[in-house]
């Protein structure tokens, strides 16, 4: 992470905004590398309105949020993602919509 691209949004699960959320992310990657969280680079938290921000240098990047929605049937985990490729000095909003998974 770092560089001067600023990459900011939110993680959903349908409208509902997921707090708290881990956003796992991969460098070089826009395809996703799978559930194995040890093959992520890092991760940040979203805040407690499902929000992240990030810094990144260009390139080719996969985010996977996982999280827990408590309106739902036990045991309330949540997962998706979504690829991302920045140009050098881009800015995004990128929401991340979720659904029931693992």
């Amino acid at each position: 992470m770092g560089g001067k691209s600023d990459v900011q949004g939110t993680v959903y699960h349908h409208s509902k905004k997921i707090a708290d959320a881990k956003i796992y992310i991969k460098y070089n990657s826009k395809e996703f590398p799978g559930t194995d969280l040890s093959v992520y680079d890092t991760y940040v938290t979203a805040d407690e309105n499902g929000r992240f921000h990030l810094n990144f240098y260009k390139g080719q990047y996969y985010l996977f949020a996982v999280g827990k929605d408590y309106g739902i049937p036990p045991p309330y985990n949540v997962v998706g993602g979504v690829g991302l490729n920045l140009r050098t000095n881009e800015d995004k909003d990128i929401d991340i919509y979720i659904t029931e998974g693992d």
